[in-house]
């Protein structure tokens, strides 16, 4: 075992405090790996919080990690030490369930989340990317585009690949209007990326105070929610909504802003039940579906993508030190647009 240091919640709702604790030893087949940064994303603060209700105390957050490699076991073939590498949502996974033949390993039962997650085979569970180093097995590492700052490119690791992957999976490109609800750490990622897929671009947010900040990172239109006449102006136009708010909303209101067969995807997860009526969908035959991060392959293929297209995340950067005050921070919309860690601080 080797110790680690990191920030965690003891219980639920505690402050991040300093934490030290054990990481297993390297497998033949595992990557160990010196955290520079970590994202900080919504989520962490709902896992802190316990509002889901699975976490596991103590809680180390984090799975926007970028680092780099400081050894390999003896059957890794993929890496070697001093390759920039990132790790996302998820550890480990059922190597035997259909759908990790489909690449859809991050909707099969054996999950590993990167933290407050079981571990086969051990007591203890899994400790996330807020620490100075952790240990993954190769195939849940991902190789970092060399134009890609480690900073920047961290945040991709969950909101790049949440948007990235419903964008791919509804066919958005050209000729297909996408709009963006909410721009923030996850939407502006969407915003980016439908932009360079091709796609017509509209933001849908409460006001049009970032406007400005929305138009330069590659939308076409931006409309505030909160004016009505923004949802008779789009009626029936839109062939795809990606709802990134985790809040309640009018589910009928937005909907009615598709074409017909048009898809509004959530990747945002309020902790309250949806209220939906079905005349909402019937009329127009609309899918109101769901998508959850994406499978190795394909945030490769992301993370590819975002090399080739020079997108990164538009990031603050602090110091761990600072991260109760940007939990507060982000729970007020404070950002522009991802908080990333500098683990150099810890």
């Amino acid at each position: 075992m080797a110790t680690a240091k990191g920030y965690a919640a003891q219980a639920a709702s505690d402050k991040l405090s300093p934490f030290t604790f054990e990481r297993r030893e390297p497998n033949a087949d595992d990557v160990v790996i010196a955290i520079k940064h970590c994202g900080v994303c919504h989520s962490d603060i709902h896992m802190v919080d316990n509002g889901w209700g699975m976490s596991v105390y103590p809680l180390v957050p984090g799975h926007e990690i970028t680092g780099v490699v400081t050894a390999v076991g003896s059957s890794v073939s993929r890496f070697k030490e001093g390759d920039r590498v990132g790790v996302g949502c998820f550890v480990d996974s059922c190597t035997t369930c259909a759908q990790r033949d489909l690449d859809l390993e991050q909707y099969m039962p054996g999950l590993v989340q990167t933290y407050s997650s079981p571990q086969p085979g051990s007591d203890l569970p899994t400790y996330g990317g807020y620490s100075d180093h952790m240990v993954v097995k190769e195939g849940y590492v991902l190789s970092i585009p060399d134009n890609l700052a480690l900073d920047a490119a961290a945040p991709l690791l969950c909101a790049g690949i949440t948007l990235y992957s419903p964008l791919r999976h509804w066919n958005a490109g050209p000729g297909k209007k996408v709009a963006i609800l909410g721009l923030g750490g996850l939407g502006h990622m969407g915003v980016k990326i439908a932009h360079a897929m091709g796609a017509e671009v509209t933001v849908l947010s409460q006001t049009l105070s970032k406007q400005g900040d929305g138009l330069k990172m590659g939308a076409d239109h931006y409309y505030a929610t909160s004016d009505a006449a923004t949802f008779e102006t789009l009626a029936g136009t839109l062939d795809l909504i990606i709802c990134t708010v985790s809040a309640a909303l009018d589910w009928g209101a937005y909907l009615n802003l598709l074409k017909i067969d048009g898809a509004m995807v959530l990747v945002g997860a309020p902790e309250e039940p949806a209220q939906l009526n079905a005349f909402a969908l019937i009329p127009g035959r609309r899918t109101l579906a769901g998508s959850m991060i994406g499978s190795i392959k394909e945030t490769q293929e992301m993370l590819d993508f975002c090399g080739q297209h020079d997108i990164v995340a538009d990031i603050e950067t602090i110091s761990i030190n600072q991260i109760n005050d940007a939990y507060v921070r982000m729970q007020k919309s404070d950002v522009r647009y991802r908080f990333v860690i500098d683990m150099a601080t810890l």
